[in-house]
């Protein structure tokens, strides 16, 4: 009999231990929160969400307002009011930006812009359609919230970001969440869940939000209520007026062609980083290439040197510098077809394009450009504007196409004409040769930034890229990849041509060549 019940307690242990948690399939753990929550099809109706609440100011005694607001298909905006002071963050599916409680506005980069762009992605989604949402679960484990035994799962997005999301075992709904929320560490805990138009929501909410708790009662919950675009965009107040931007891209397109000229008397290191993941979101493996890389007719020509740290050896190395070769000897060949077709275009009176370049008039057709403000990028004033797809455009050719798929945020240096950051994603799936090739997958994001250098040129100095595929209709992977640029070095000291210089640029003359390393 005693050994019956030590065995019996010895099973209950095991249970609920979170170190011998019996691994659980964590998209049964979802079906059965979308069930408890009100169903699917309640939840699929979902198009906007609205909780408000009061609480009281840890700080002060005095009472605050929360707002939450989300709306399809990937729009989200949190506020605390406290007092005269707001604190925002925002994502309105082109950028993030957020308010601090100094009242400072600026858009928001790196993990810090993914991180709420991955809030607005799982709040958008609730656990619906996870696969289109490129949202992956897993189960991590038992643990204890509030001294009761939950479930928890890693919800991972298609950028890498991850969130904790803790379950009741009884009532399968949504107890606790954790994540990090435009760089500020966040946990909220539900409690009190009522029905609102046949779904689950909670009334009470504890925030803690860095060192502060908000304890917020809820005083109205709203499902498909009307929810405007501006309530998602940079404060109106803070926007400035956009310039004439076909002649801003034309100057910026001359630079970039002057520019290329000059690069070619520079040489440097470039280190990338490429993740690839299995469908749960765990890492399936990771790569460190290092390259030296120098500049010819426009092209980045480079060589891989080591690999995950380690040197090439003398065959493997000899092996690159032969395939640099080959390349160079490529690109010179296009190169003098190039010039020929256009020689032979001036002879005829014709203007020799590439289908493939991305002109300033497609740009300008292909979207449409909103919310403007002046900030401070890198230690120098930028203009800063989202774009997205204009509705009214009709693309035919494969660049138009491309071109017309893609939103973001764009942050131009004024003074210099050139762009300092680029951040875009496909809106949607992106079929080459109709998807029978590969299928670039909606959310499939990159970013580019460059800095000015040695007073005369503007180099890259960070690349990172989110890409999520399909090939031949059959395999899919996902690859996040990030591209430093280093120790540029210049080894011609002729300019062979000359580009629009920043008006400080004298100020700069006998700086060294920057090479320091962007954090975003």
């Amino acid at each position: 009999m005693r050994r019956v019940i030590y065995l019996s307690l010895l099973a209950s242990f095991l249970s609920v231990s979170p170190g011998f948690a019996q691994s659980q399939d964590p998209a049964k753990i979802a079906d059965q929160y979308i069930k408890a929550a009100g169903g699917a099809k309640a939840l699929s109706k979902i198009q906007t969400l609205t909780l408000e609440g009061s609480f009281t100011n840890p700080a002060d005694g005095k009472s605050g307002t929360y707002t939450f607001d989300t709306k399809l298909p990937n729009r989200y905006y949190s506020e605390l009011l406290l007092g005269d002071k707001n604190v925002i963050a925002a994502y309105n599916g082109k950028s993030a930006w957020h308010q601090t409680a100094a009242g400072e506005l600026a858009t928001l980069l790196g993990q810090e812009g993914q991180q709420l762009e991955a809030a607005s992605s799982y709040y958008n989604a609730r656990f619906l359609n996870l696969k289109k949402s490129k949202l992956a679960l897993a189960f991590v484990g038992h643990a204890q919230v509030r001294g009761k035994d939950t479930l928890q799962i890693e919800l991972t997005t298609a950028t890498n970001m991850k969130r904790q999301v803790f379950f009741d075992p009884q009532t399968h709904l949504i107890v606790k969440e954790s994540a990090a929320v435009g760089g500020i560490n966040e946990e909220i805990l539900y409690d009190d869940y009522r029905t609102v138009d046949n779904v689950k929501l909670p009334y009470k909410i504890e925030l803690h939000r860095g060192p502060d708790v908000y304890s917020i009662d809820v005083t109205r919950a709203a499902i498909n209520g009307t929810i405007g675009e501006r309530t998602f965009d940079f404060p109106i107040k803070s926007q400035v007026k956009l310039p004439d931007l076909k002649a801003l891209f034309k100057e910026i397109d001359d630079n970039q062609k002057a520019a290329d000229k000059i690069r070619e008397n520079y040489a440097g290191t470039r280190v990338e980083e490429e993740t690839d993941f299995e469908k749960d979101g765990k890492v399936k493996k990771t790569e460190l290439k290092e390259y030296t890389f120098f500049y010819l007719n426009g092209d980045e020509v480079s060589t891989l040197v080591k690999k995950d740290g380690k040197a090439l050896s003398d065959d493997e190395q000899k092996k690159e510098n032969e395939k640099t070769q080959k390349e160079i000897a490529e690109i010179q060949k296009r190169e003098a077809k190039k010039e020929a077709k256009d020689e032979k275009a001036k002879e005829e009176g014709k203007k020799e394009k590439d289908d493939d370049d991305v002109d300033i008039e497609t740009f300008l057709r292909a979207a449409q450009f909103v919310n403007p403000r002046r900030e401070r990028f890198r230690g120098r004033d930028v203009l800063v504007f989202d774009f997205e797809p204009n509705p009214e455009f009709q693309p035919h050719k494969m660049v138009e196409k491309v071109v017309h798929e893609l939103a973001g945020v764009i942050w131009i240096d004024e003074q210099a004409h050139e762009v300092a950051r680029l951040e875009a994603y496909f809106v949607g799936d992106f079929h080459v040769a109709g998807g029978l090739l590969a299928n670039l997958q909606k959310g499939t994001s990159f970013v580019f930034e460059q800095s000015y250098f040695n007073n005369e040129v503007w180099l890259p100095t960070y690349e990172e890229a989110h890409v999520g595929v399909r090939v031949l209709l059959v395999k899919g992977f996902r690859v996040n990849a990030t591209t430093r640029y280093s120790d540029y070095k210049r080894f011609n000291v002729e300019t062979l041509s000359t580009i629009n210089k920043p008006k400080d640029a004298d100020q700069a003359a006998a700086e060294k060549p920057n090479t320091e390393k962007p954090n975003p």
